[in-house]
């Protein structure tokens, strides 16, 4: 009887280590197939950054396959780490990131040599910004002659700056220029020391509040709504990795869009996963700093007609001509090469309720 028993336990103890193994094994395999995508953000975390967070606390990203990382860039400001992000993409330092759309069809036209493939804008609307004060008498593009810009150079708004000043017929020898830093550039406007300042909507108006300038009297001009019609942050991704890891990038875009319709229609909650990230932050701005970028920059009615992600080719042939008023390309891009849609999820997926 003793020696069944213990041929029982022998069996069972193999069975055990067997099941073991096998389970181990399993897991194995399974981190294996998770394809490593470092994702490279434009600037640091805010409430904006929203829906790539949920993405991976909800688990989107890891059922598509993918361990994404959301990487911050290191440049001290601003305007040094959107051209940063988008070399750095290009390089293959990181395998996606997000983008301005219209400085990376610059960097394209300058560097020709490093790929990089805007493959789905985010922005569909940019938020490229003329932000002034009403106590300051600036309330329209008109109101700026006369007046002083407060303009950091390397700005994305201010890179369109000639565009909007053409769509708009202003005299720019009446409107004094002044260079300043992005750490100031709110500050200086909350102080009075200029009377309106380029930017990205959703940062100086919610900074400006933030310091104490009263919402009624910031005057917020998207130039998309003055002339300048451009879209504006897209999802990039290295040409490389792109070529070599399709169904990845596919992976990653479909998870984001699931992340980004929940996004938009939990905003409250979903931006938590921000607020976790950083006990600095205060809920309220940051959820308002998300409702405004859906609202003006994401949800818009070419959105609700085409979907999420995508590019109107006529649009971006148009988009092009506006680039080209205040950059002069060495070879003027096709509209056709801006784009690779090849990578958006079905138009089911990308439908905005």
């Amino acid at each position: 009887m003793g020696s069944v028993l213990t041929a029982a336990r022998k069996l069972r103890s193999r069975l055990l280590l067997a099941l073991t193994v096998f389970f181990a094994a399993g897991l194995a395999g399974g981190a294996e197939a998770q394809t490593p995508i470092r994702f490279l953000l434009d600037w640091k975390i805010d409430g904006t950054t929203t829906p790539f967070l949920l993405a991976i606390d909800k688990g989107y990203f890891k059922a598509e396959g993918l361990d994404v990382t959301i990487v911050e860039p290191v440049a001290p400001d601003p305007g040094e780490s959107g051209p940063e992000t988008i070399k750095r993409i290009a390089a293959g330092e990181v395998e996606m990131g997000l983008g301005d759309f219209n400085a990376t069809i610059k960097f394209r036209d300058q560097n020709p040599q490093l790929p990089v493939k805007a493959v789905y804008i985010l922005h569909n609307k940019a938020a490229y910004a003329i932000v002034g004060r009403k106590s300051r008498g600036v309330t329209y593009p008109k109101d700026l002659e006369g007046k002083k810009l407060g303009a950091p150079i390397r700005d994305t708004s201010f890179a369109e700056w000639k565009a909007f000043v053409q769509a708009n017929a202003l005299d720019d020898g009446k409107i004094a220029v002044e260079e300043i830093g992005m750490p100031v550039r709110e500050p200086m406007l909350a102080a009075g020391q200029v009377d309106a300042v380029t930017g990205l909507s959703f940062v100086s108006y919610i900074n400006l509040k933030d310091r104490g300038v009263p919402a009624d009297d910031i005057a917020v001009m998207l130039m998309a709504d003055y002339g300048v019609n451009l879209y504006g942050n897209a999802i990039l991704v290295g040409g490389k990795f792109a070529d070599e890891n399709p169904e990845a990038v596919k992976a990653f875009l479909r998870a984001f869009t699931k992340a980004l319709k929940e996004t938009i229609a939990k905003s409250t909650a979903a931006v938590d996963t921000v607020i976790k990230r950083n006990a600095t932050l205060w809920k309220d701005l940051e959820l308002e700093r998300l409702k405004m970028t859906i609202r003006d920059n994401i949800v818009t009615p070419e959105v609700k007609a085409n979907g999420f992600g995508a590019a109107d080719p006529g649009r971006l042939a148009k988009s092009i001509d506006l680039v080209a008023i205040g950059y002069a390309f060495k070879q003027k891009p096709k509209a056709g090469t801006l784009f690779d849609a090849s990578f958006l999820p079905s138009a089911a997926l990308r439908k905005a309720n």
